[in-house]
Formats: C-alpha cells, structure tokens, sequence
C-alpha cells in the first residue's frame, strides 16, 4: 500500500495542495496532523507508524512536514526500515530503496535543520537589535481576572498563600513576583516590606 502523511503546524493552515499530491500519486491511505513538527509525538504520524507493514510505501511532500531535525528523521525511517517499508519525500526525490537515497536522505535532513538553527539565529538576533533599540518588551505577562480581589483575601488573612497560588493557577515564584510587581506599581519609592507568607 501506499500510505500519506500529512502535516501542517495549525488547524488554520490548508492541507488541500498536499492531499491533491497524494492523490496524483495514488495514495490508498492519508494520515494528517494538524499540529507543530518539533518532535515525534504526533497522534497521525504515531498511528501511522504502527499501521505500516512490509511491503508499504510512505510517501510525503517534503522531508520537514515528517520531521523537523536530523536525529528525528533518521529514527522514523530507521523504523520504517525495520518493518521493511519504503520513503519517498517527493519534493527532494527521495527513496530510500537505493543506496543514493539513503545518502541523500542525511544529506537533506542535516541541510533542513541547519537552515532552521539560521533561522533561530535570526530571530535571536532580530530580537536583540530590538531591545537595544527600546522595542521588544518580551512577551506580555498573564493576567488573571481575579488576582487583585485574592490578594486582597490572602492579606486579610482568609486565605493562606497556596490556597491563593491554585486559585490563580501560579506557581509560587510566579505568585510571588507579580505580588511585588503589584505593590511596587502601587508603592512607587516605598522600599518593599513583603507580604505575608
């Protein structure tokens, strides 16, 4: 059989352009995952893993909608060809019944995780040129809806601090640093007495 794997890294992204590939190639059965590809853990990709049997062929577009890095991609299709299934990556001409294949199955996937270390190296250093220049202010903190009325509660005493932390969902460094984010917005000056515990 001839079996499709499919991925896009959100539910808002179309998968139409690759499951009209499969088509045109005759795929008995399609796997889709709808979700990033930085590991394996993939419910589609695990399915199909274990679906595949001797003789099957696993095709997919391109080699980074089946894995994101080197390591990954060499042990999904060292497992296929433990159970005797073949891969083709179709946009890289890739089969890895023939020796030149294999060869150029490493060569691609070490290529593919190289340029996304340079993308990531990019972004780190986009971000940096921002915070020299006063413009990233780095990710909005949480807030929660009732923080204020359970610190509230918590300071008059009618709840302990970890009855407040689960109610909130914080951790306790978490709870802690916007308790003094808080008192040092309100007390601007005033050095920090703390709360109690």
């Amino acid at each position: 059989m001839k079996i499709g794997y499919i991925r896009v890294s959100t539910k808002e992204q179309n998968t139409i352009r690759q499951e009209t590939l499969m088509e045109s190639l005759g795929v008995d059965e399609v796997y889709i995952d709808r979700m990033s590809g930085k590991d394996t853990h993939r419910p589609e990709l695990q399915k199909m893993m274990a679906y595949v049997r001797r003789g099957d062929t696993v095709i997919v577009e391109s080699i980074s909608r089946f894995a994101r890095n080197t390591r990954d991609l060499l042990e999904l299709t060292e497992q296929l060809t433990a159970k005797g299934v073949e891969f083709i990556s179709q946009k890289e001409s890739i089969d890895t019944t023939t020796p030149t294949g294999k060869f150029m199955l490493t060569v691609f996937g070490a290529v593919a995780e190289l340029e996304r270390a340079y993308i990531l190296q990019r972004q780190r250093e986009g971000i940096a040129i921002a915070k020299e220049q006063g413009k990233y202010t780095g990710r909005k903190p949480v807030e929660h809806p009732e923080f204020d009325e359970v610190v509230r509660r918590w300071k008059r005493g009618e709840m302990t601090a970890v009855q407040a932390m689960k109610k909130l969902g914080m951790s306790r460094s978490t709870f802690y640093r916007h308790v003094r984010g808080e008192a040092e917005k309100h007390h601007k000056g005033e050095a920090w007495k703390g709360y109690p515990k």
